[in-house]
């Protein structure tokens, strides 16, 4: 017999959770292992890529328009699957923008949101999507 497969898990990751992991070395930073090892499936909708690359160009982060290009192309884009929504979530989170994750998850089947967001994390979950901070979901892989 052949070894064990894992199954790949799907996984929605909120902006403040991705933009961490590219960005600082640390737990998060594991999370961007996971995904160029296949052993997590990332996934964006449009709505949620258009806020991260906004959020990427904060100045804050100092980042030139060279250097997220080349985090998006390199780092992201080989590794994430673009889903379109198909089912409209409005309403359900207390933040509504927060909403686009949710979309985003149940569109795409995903099974987890991680979040480092208090408005999602208490939800616990959304229909059959699992929604936990990274270092809850870190420990259960």
């Amino acid at each position: 017999m052949g070894k064990k497969e894992k199954a790949v898990k799907r996984v929605v990751l909120d902006t403040n959770i991705l933009v961490s992991a590219l960005l600082f070395k640390g737990e998060l930073s594991r999370l961007v292992d996971l995904w160029k090892t296949g052993n997590i499936i990332p996934v964006f909708s449009r709505e949620t890529f258009r806020e991260f690359k906004a959020v990427l160009g904060y100045p804050k982060f100092s980042l030139t328009g060279q250097e997220i290009k080349m985090l998006i192309e390199e780092e992201v884009l080989p590794f994430f699957e673009i889903i379109e929504i198909t089912d409209k979530v409005r309403g359900i989170c207390r933040d509504p923008d927060d909403d686009k994750f949710l979309a985003c998850a149940v569109s795409a089947r995903a099974d987890f949101i991680v979040s480092g967001d208090k408005d999602l994390l208490d939800m616990g979950k959304y229909k059959s999507v699992k929604i936990m901070s990274a270092s809850e979901f870190l420990r259960m892989l």
